[in-house]
């Protein structure tokens, strides 16, 4: 119990850290405190209902996303062990990825109007490019590891980080991350172009619960890169859950300036640059790292 509080709470403090930096880079000097006005208002904010919507399924996508980014949390270490200490950990982490489709899903067809549709099944395309590098970067991680345990994963980087002699399988997993995060170049879900895509007609807690389920699942994702390619909370002089919070944070700033930076990617480009080389870069390296460890 005191495991899942500590978990909740480093979620949520992270999350909101990351709103706070997003906010700082929009507006150098003067951002840090649109997070907190914008909680006030959603608060404040009336619900706006749109014709024959299904309130169910609009409830259930909005509060589903914040909770498959505490469930993919709950297999990671918060220094030296996770709230659920599975021997499939990776394998649950790469799980929840479903239930985050589903949730944007269910958002975007449920609110019956277009643009919301039309982000739900952008997300859906986009999980259908980054989802096997993502998965074959996972494979990679766990094949060098001999174990789908993030704490076996994390004692296997005693001598090496995983990041150093699987650069690729790193670099495919932050690209993955961002893009199961709908974050930055892969925020196409949510794009401008088409008024804000999936949260296009959700207003007041409704809205303010979807945002914070959108930025704890990128401080779970960024959190993930830690144990999987990190070493974890491995570090001299420090406790391990201090190197964790450390590494986590410096994951998580850039993923959040990236979403600042990068422009949105085209999805028809991205999943071809997901077949010609991301899935071909992962399966060279998983190949490296089979012939090293056998």
């Amino acid at each position: 119990m005191g495991e899942a509080l500590v978990l909740l709470g480093a979620v949520g403090t992270l999350a909101l850290c990351a709103a706070v930096f997003d906010a700082v880079l929009a507006v150098p000097g003067g951002g840090a405190g649109e997070p907190l006005r914008r909680v006030a208002r959603l608060l404040l904010q009336q619900r706006r209902r749109t014709p024959r919507a299904d309130t169910l399924l609009v409830r259930t996508g909005v509060c589903g996303l914040l909770a498959v980014a505490v469930l993919a949390g709950a297999v990671l270490p918060l220094g030296e062990r996770p709230v659920a200490d599975m021997a499939v950990g990776v394998v649950w982490f790469n799980a929840m990825e479903v239930g985050a489709w589903g949730a944007l899903w269910l958002v975007g067809w449920g609110v019956n109007s277009v643009y919301p549709l039309v982000g739900g099944y952008r997300f859906v395309a986009q999980g259908l490019a980054y989802e096997l590098p993502h998965m074959f970067a996972l494979i990679t991680v766990a094949l060098g590891a001999g174990s789908l345990r993030f704490a076996d994963v994390v004692a296997a980087q005693r001598g090496l980080w995983f990041a150093v002699w699987m650069p690729v399988a790193f670099a495919v997993y932050l690209v993955s991350a961002v893009a199961m995060a709908f974050w930055g170049p892969m925020d196409g879900p949510v794009a401008d172009d088409i008024c804000g895509g999936v949260p296009a007609e959700l207003s007041g807690p409704d809205r303010l619960v979807f945002q914070a389920g959108r930025y704890a699942l990128l401080v779970v994702v960024a959190a993930a890169a830690v144990p999987l390619f990190l070493g974890g909370g491995a570090g001299p002089l420090l406790p391990p859950w201090l190197w964790t919070a450390l590494k986590t944070v410096a994951v998580l700033a850039l993923l959040v300036w990236s979403g600042r930076v990068l422009p949105t990617v085209r999805m028809d480009l991205f999943t071809r640059l997901s077949w010609l080389v991301l899935i071909p870069a992962t399966l060279l390296q998983l190949l490296v790292v089979s012939v090293v460890v056998l």
